[in-house]
């Protein structure tokens, strides 16, 4: 390179490289379906109208996380972007699920419904275990938030597919205990952008 080069080099504008926590979003609308997914399992709206909640997560915590796993990925946060990206799935075919099951989208017929909860309840969860296992180098809040999920989820499959109620309803109460999880990592996070302290976060199971 010659001297001539290396001026222009200096000269030239730097690129501005892109700050912002995606977490910003993606955190409170999953707060807001969590809580509403939680009420619906616990019994706060009659079993006929398992639907109640989509009106929270289908246009805010679907949208939402989506938002949020975008915005990750144009700040190159591989992990975040990914985190976002399942969850926003997640939460996304669970309103086709619930959809598609109460006004008959997909041909499914009534003796099929159960098992086809499985097939949705046994795929997530396998989905979440593994991004369990595969974050345990996040801070340890991040691995309490997804064993939750994990626990919530196999006891709403065990009382879907097994027949019992109960179970189900202590999935619901499971979610409310992960969302309490969320809005801790939210106040952090908040406190952080608002020019405040970090909540504290744990040690990561793996270094």
């Amino acid at each position: 390179m010659t001297t001539a080069e290396a001026e222009a080099e200096l000269k030239a504008p730097t690129q501005s490289v892109p700050v912002g926590d995606p977490a910003m979003i993606g955190v409170p609308t999953f707060i807001v379906g969590a809580t509403a997914l939680g009420l619906v399992l616990t019994g706060y709206v009659p079993a006929s109208a398992v639907g109640a909640s989509i009106a929270v997560i289908l246009p805010a915590t679907g949208l939402g996380q989506l938002v949020a796993a975008l915005w990750a990925a144009s700040l190159g946060q591989n992990a975040v972007a990914s985190v976002f990206g399942i969850f926003a799935g997640f939460w996304l075919s669970y309103s086709a699920l619930v959809l598609g099951l109460t006004h008959n989208w997909f041909g499914i017929t009534p003796d099929a419904a159960v098992a086809t909860q499985g097939v949705f309840l046994i795929a997530w969860l396998i989905t979440i275990v593994l991004l369990t296992l595969g974050t345990l180098r996040l801070p340890a809040a991040f691995t309490v938030l997804f064993v939750l999920i994990d626990l919530a989820l196999a006891l709403v499959l065990y009382g879907t597919v097994g027949d019992a109620p109960g179970a189900s309803t202590a999935g619901g109460y499971v979610t409310f205990a992960f969302t309490l999880v969320g809005v801790y990592l939210y106040l952090g996070a908040m406190s952080g952008a608002t020019g405040g302290k970090g909540l504290p976060l744990g040690r990561p199971v793996l270094n």
